[in-house]
């Protein structure tokens, strides 16, 4: 067969594969419990600073 040629049993092996419904998991939603932070770096001024340097004003 060529590539690219049509094959009906491959189309209908992935029509089965597809159409089926996967419901073995739990429809509940995950608890996390933890710390999430993060660092911003410099402050909101001198970021605005910067950024008025890079536009030449």
């Amino acid at each position: 067969m060529s590539m690219g040629a049509y094959d009906e049993d491959e189309h209908e092996r992935r029509e089965q594969k597809t159409s089926t419904i996967d419901a073995d998991f739990e429809s509940g939603r995950s608890e996390y419990e933890g710390t999430v932070s993060y660092d911003t770096g410099e402050s909101a001024e001198a970021l605005l600073d910067q950024f008025k340097q890079l536009q030449g004003k």
